[in-house]
């Protein structure tokens, strides 16, 4: 890991200026002798030249000062977190969090402070944060103050807590995901002291909502380094999600697995990056991660003492809407994902038949978006295949087959929903004599079963014909 972050180039200034609209509002301050500096994210981002981060301000002024001093200048101010000492400046266009330097007393609830005291050292203030990479200052003239070594923390890779890790963890458990959200995106690694801590602290998740948990997991899973996370701190993936708990040491007992569970997930979560190139849909990735939820509960063994997981491909899907409704995941990505567990040990076969009689499946499940939902599902049972035994990882061969067929099937217009028949209820009721009711939806569906065996082809005169001749 160590050889990639020697490429990082950390100077005394950032890769790229501050915006103009951010200095026209540290002016502002500066006018009437208030300190203002940039800090945050926008300081961490810039100095490893990543896109540019929204740019927070903080300041001695106290935020009715800061409101008086922005108004002067022309500038538009929203009293957005005045408890805080923050207010919202709006200059360019753009919006500008001004906050007034503060520290931070007791957190009684591991959530929220009992008590934030303003002060005027902004020492003081970026020694409240939460790790060194966050706890920088910037002010184009005076270059960049780093108390807290955030700057060779960059440079060496490393996600480091401010201070004392155990007491920045007991303020706000959160930030045990928090710290591997950021070594996830940045690709860095967690320093040993403060992963230490984290992993301790790991149970305080439980005392934070499931809302928040769910907003770093998806952080996490947005970066392409979910396995990563999980193989590097599993006590914090299993606090987030108690039901990834017994996947651990959980040996399968099969000759297809060279893994327990816990690694195989993982590793389903490296190789699914790998096939999509990092661009992976959220409700996919969430799929890879809960795929085998439910194999602990399903486990039977033979009389030769061989594993089998009945039924855990749909106990596994209520399960994962269960986790991601908790999590609060938006509706379609919860769907969406329980199709793909569901229909994750689907068989497949390079067959016009198979491939048809998938796509229909796949329209079912999630109705409009079938032909999207067969792709990613090829590309969960690849990186599945791939975490097995290395003898089993050939059947992402045999996939390649099936999705070159389902792409020629595609460009051929297929028939595998209702909607592409050449006939519909009108017709039949027209046609055919029949009658309004039941017996319709029927006849469609017997006759969308016979084009997609191939019995039949879709011609609007030969439908009628059969369903005449039936």
């Amino acid at each position: 890991m160590m050889a990639v972050h020697a490429k990082l180039q950390v100077g005394a200034s950032p890769a790229y200026p501050l915006p103009a609209y951010a200095r026209r509002v540290m002016g502002a301050l500066e006018a009437h002798g208030y300190e203002a500096w940039a800090v945050g994210g926008w300081v961490r981002d810039a100095l490893i030249d990543a896109p540019s981060h929204d740019v927070d301000v903080c300041t001695d002024a106290l935020w009715p000062e800061t409101r008086a001093c922005c108004q002067a200048a022309g500038l538009t101010v929203h009293e957005t977190g005045t408890h805080h000492g923050t207010v919202t400046v709006v200059s360019e266009g753009q919006p500008v969090e001004v906050t007034t330097y503060r520290v931070e007393r007791g957190y009684s609830d591991h959530r929220h402070p009992d008590e934030v005291v303003f002060v005027r050292d902004l020492v003081d203030d970026l020694g409240r944060r939460d790790f060194t990479v966050n706890a920088m200052a910037y002010h184009p003239e005076r270059g960049v103050f780093d108390p807290y070594g955030g700057r060779e923390d960059l440079a060496r890779g490393v996600i480091r807590a401010v201070g004392d890790p155990s007491a920045r963890f007991a303020e706000d458990a959160l930030r045990v995901l928090r710290a591997v959200r950021f070594a996830a995106r940045l690709g860095f690694e967690v320093e040993r002291v403060t992963a230490q801590a984290l992993e301790q602290a790991a149970p305080g998740l439980a005392d934070i909502s499931y809302e928040r948990i769910g907003a770093e997991l998806d952080g996490i899973l947005a970066t392409g380094r979910m396995g990563w996370a999980l193989l590097a701190h599993p006590d914090v993936l299993c606090a987030a999600i108690p039901e990834r708990a017994p996947a651990r040491g959980f040996c399968q007992r099969s000759i297809y697995h060279a893994y327990d569970v816990y690694e195989h997930i993982a590793r389903v979560t490296w190789a699914l990056e790998a096939y999509c190139g990092g661009y992976a849909r959220p409700a996919l990735r969430w799929a890879a991660l809960l795929h085998d939820v439910a194999k602990p509960h399903t486990l039977t063994v033979d009389d030769e003492g061989r594993g089998h997981f009945y039924g855990h491909p749909e106990e596994g899907a209520r399960m994962a809407g269960t986790i991601m409704r908790r999590l609060a995941q938006p509706s379609d990505d919860i769907r969406t994902a329980a199709a793909l567990i569901r229909m994750h040990d689907h068989v497949m076969e390079p067959t016009v038949r198979n491939v048809r009689r998938t796509l229909a499946r796949c329209e079912a499940a999630v109705p409009g978006d079938g032909a999207r939902l067969f792709f990613d599902l090829l590309q969960l049972r690849k990186a599945d295949a791939t975490a097995k035994q290395p003898r089993y990882a050939r059947f992402a061969v045999w996939l390649d087959q099936v999705e070159e067929l389902l792409r020629a099937e595609l460009r051929d217009r297929p028939c595998y929903r209702l909607r592409d028949l050449t006939v519909g209820g009108g017709d039949l009721i027209d046609a055919c004599g029949m009658e309004p009711g039941p017996a319709i939806g029927q006849t469609l569906k017997w006759l969308l079963d016979q084009v997609m065996r191939g019995a039949l082809p879709n011609d609007r005169d030969t439908l009628i014909a059969a369903v005449r001749a039936r």
